[in-house]
Protein backbone atom coordinates (compact mmCIF):
# COMPACT_ATOMS: atom_id res chain seq x y z
CA UNK A 1 0.00 0.00 0.00
CA UNK A 2 2.86 2.36 0.82
CA UNK A 3 4.19 2.10 -2.71
CA UNK A 4 1.09 3.90 -4.02
CA UNK A 5 2.36 7.06 -2.36
CA UNK A 6 4.54 7.41 -5.47
CA UNK A 7 1.39 8.61 -7.24
CA UNK A 8 1.44 11.69 -5.02
CA UNK A 9 4.45 13.02 -6.96
CA UNK A 10 2.78 13.34 -10.37
CA UNK A 11 -0.50 14.49 -8.81
CA UNK A 12 1.23 17.19 -6.78
CA UNK A 13 3.14 18.29 -9.90
CA UNK A 14 -0.15 18.41 -11.83
CA UNK A 15 -1.56 20.69 -9.11
CA UNK A 16 1.45 23.00 -9.51
CA UNK A 17 0.85 23.08 -13.28
CA UNK A 18 -2.88 23.70 -12.80
CA UNK A 19 -2.25 26.60 -10.41
CA UNK A 20 0.32 28.06 -12.78
CA UNK A 21 -2.00 27.94 -15.76
CA UNK A 22 -4.77 29.48 -13.64
CA UNK A 23 -2.79 32.70 -13.30
CA UNK A 24 -3.14 35.55 -15.77
CA UNK A 25 -0.06 36.40 -17.81
CA UNK A 26 0.57 39.56 -15.78
CA UNK A 27 1.25 37.47 -12.66
CA UNK A 28 3.77 35.32 -14.56
CA UNK A 29 5.50 38.05 -16.54
CA UNK A 30 9.21 37.74 -15.74
CA UNK A 31 10.31 40.71 -17.87
CA UNK A 32 10.45 43.12 -14.90
CA UNK A 33 12.62 40.63 -12.99
CA UNK A 34 14.91 40.15 -15.99
CA UNK A 35 15.16 43.89 -16.56
CA UNK A 36 16.05 44.57 -12.93
CA UNK A 37 18.57 41.74 -12.50
CA UNK A 38 20.29 40.99 -15.81
CA UNK A 39 21.66 43.28 -18.48
CA UNK A 40 20.65 41.61 -21.76
CA UNK A 41 20.83 44.47 -24.24
CA UNK A 42 24.26 43.26 -25.37
CA UNK A 43 22.44 40.32 -27.03
CA UNK A 44 20.50 42.52 -29.44
CA UNK A 45 23.13 42.63 -32.22
CA UNK A 46 23.31 38.83 -32.14
CA UNK A 47 19.59 38.03 -32.08
CA UNK A 48 17.94 41.00 -33.83
CA UNK A 49 17.60 39.03 -37.06
CA UNK A 50 15.64 36.14 -35.50
CA UNK A 51 11.92 36.23 -36.21
CA UNK A 52 9.49 33.35 -35.85
CA UNK A 53 5.73 33.06 -35.92
CA UNK A 54 4.13 31.39 -32.93
CA UNK A 55 0.36 31.19 -32.51
CA UNK A 56 -0.08 33.65 -35.38
CA UNK A 57 2.11 36.26 -33.67
CA UNK A 58 5.56 37.46 -34.58
CA UNK A 59 8.23 36.68 -32.02
CA UNK A 60 11.20 38.96 -32.60
CA UNK A 61 13.39 41.48 -30.81
CA UNK A 62 11.87 44.19 -32.97
CA UNK A 63 8.34 43.37 -31.82
CA UNK A 64 8.95 42.27 -28.20
CA UNK A 65 12.24 43.89 -27.27
CA UNK A 66 15.20 41.88 -26.02
CA UNK A 67 13.59 41.08 -22.67
CA UNK A 68 10.26 40.02 -24.18
CA UNK A 69 12.08 37.89 -26.75
CA UNK A 70 14.18 36.14 -24.10
CA UNK A 71 11.12 35.72 -21.86
CA UNK A 72 9.28 33.97 -24.71
CA UNK A 73 12.00 31.32 -24.93
CA UNK A 74 12.22 30.95 -21.15
CA UNK A 75 8.45 30.38 -20.99
CA UNK A 76 8.53 27.83 -23.81
CA UNK A 77 11.53 26.13 -22.19
CA UNK A 78 9.50 25.95 -18.99
CA UNK A 79 6.76 24.09 -20.90
CA UNK A 80 9.31 21.51 -21.99
CA UNK A 81 10.87 21.15 -18.53
CA UNK A 82 7.56 20.97 -16.65
CA UNK A 83 6.14 18.23 -18.85
CA UNK A 84 9.45 16.33 -19.05
CA UNK A 85 9.30 16.25 -15.26
CA UNK A 86 5.65 15.15 -15.23
CA UNK A 87 6.40 12.31 -17.63
CA UNK A 88 9.28 11.11 -15.44
CA UNK A 89 7.07 11.29 -12.33
CA UNK A 90 4.35 9.25 -14.06
CA UNK A 91 7.00 6.71 -15.02
CA UNK A 92 8.32 6.53 -11.46
CA UNK A 93 4.81 5.94 -10.11
CA UNK A 94 4.11 3.25 -12.72
CA UNK A 95 7.50 1.63 -12.12
CA UNK A 96 6.85 1.39 -8.39
CA UNK A 97 3.23 0.25 -8.56
CA UNK A 98 2.85 -1.98 -11.63
CA UNK A 99 4.46 -5.01 -13.12
CA UNK A 100 3.93 -4.02 -16.77
CA UNK A 101 6.92 -4.05 -19.10
CA UNK A 102 9.32 -1.12 -19.21
CA UNK A 103 8.22 -0.16 -22.72
CA UNK A 104 4.55 -0.04 -21.66
CA UNK A 105 5.46 2.07 -18.64
CA UNK A 106 7.12 4.53 -21.02
CA UNK A 107 4.15 4.57 -23.39
CA UNK A 108 1.61 5.01 -20.59
CA UNK A 109 3.71 7.77 -19.02
CA UNK A 110 3.86 9.64 -22.31
CA UNK A 111 0.13 9.24 -22.98
CA UNK A 112 -0.79 10.45 -19.49
CA UNK A 113 1.55 13.42 -19.91
CA UNK A 114 0.12 14.33 -23.31
CA UNK A 115 -3.47 14.01 -22.06
CA UNK A 116 -2.72 16.25 -19.10
CA UNK A 117 -1.03 18.75 -21.41
CA UNK A 118 -4.21 18.87 -23.51
CA UNK A 119 -6.39 19.27 -20.41
CA UNK A 120 -4.11 21.99 -19.06
CA UNK A 121 -4.19 23.94 -22.29
CA UNK A 122 -8.00 23.64 -22.41
CA UNK A 123 -8.18 24.84 -18.80
CA UNK A 124 -5.84 27.74 -19.57
CA UNK A 125 -8.37 28.98 -22.13
CA UNK A 126 -10.67 29.94 -19.25
CA UNK A 127 -7.97 32.02 -17.55
CA UNK A 128 -7.96 35.81 -17.84
CA UNK A 129 -5.46 37.11 -20.45
CA UNK A 130 -4.38 33.59 -21.40
CA UNK A 131 -5.19 31.61 -24.52
CA UNK A 132 -5.29 27.97 -25.42
CA UNK A 133 -2.98 26.95 -28.22
CA UNK A 134 -2.59 23.46 -29.64
CA UNK A 135 1.07 24.26 -30.37
CA UNK A 136 1.70 24.42 -26.63
CA UNK A 137 0.22 20.94 -26.23
CA UNK A 138 2.71 19.66 -28.79
CA UNK A 139 5.50 21.57 -27.06
CA UNK A 140 4.46 19.91 -23.79
CA UNK A 141 4.38 16.57 -25.62
CA UNK A 142 7.90 17.27 -26.85
CA UNK A 143 8.91 17.73 -23.21
CA UNK A 144 7.27 14.40 -22.38
CA UNK A 145 9.13 12.83 -25.30
CA UNK A 146 12.42 14.18 -24.00
CA UNK A 147 11.50 12.63 -20.65
CA UNK A 148 11.09 9.28 -22.39
CA UNK A 149 14.48 9.68 -24.07
CA UNK A 150 16.06 10.53 -20.73
CA UNK A 151 14.48 7.49 -19.08
CA UNK A 152 15.66 5.19 -21.89
CA UNK A 153 19.20 6.58 -21.65
CA UNK A 154 19.20 6.00 -17.89
CA UNK A 155 17.84 2.49 -18.41
CA UNK A 156 20.52 1.65 -21.00
CA UNK A 157 23.36 3.16 -18.97
CA UNK A 158 22.16 1.41 -15.84
CA UNK A 159 21.89 -1.88 -17.74
CA UNK A 160 25.43 -1.58 -19.08
CA UNK A 161 26.83 -0.86 -15.64
CA UNK A 162 25.51 -4.15 -14.24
Amino acid sequence: MRKYLYWLFPFMWMIVIFISSSQPYEKQNIQPFLTDTIELSFLEPYIHWISITYNQSEVSVERLGVYGFIEFFIRKGAHVFVFLTLCCLFFLALRQTTKVKFSYQLIISFILTFLYAAFDEFHQGFTENRTSYIGDVFLDGFGGGLGIVLLVVIYVVKGKSK
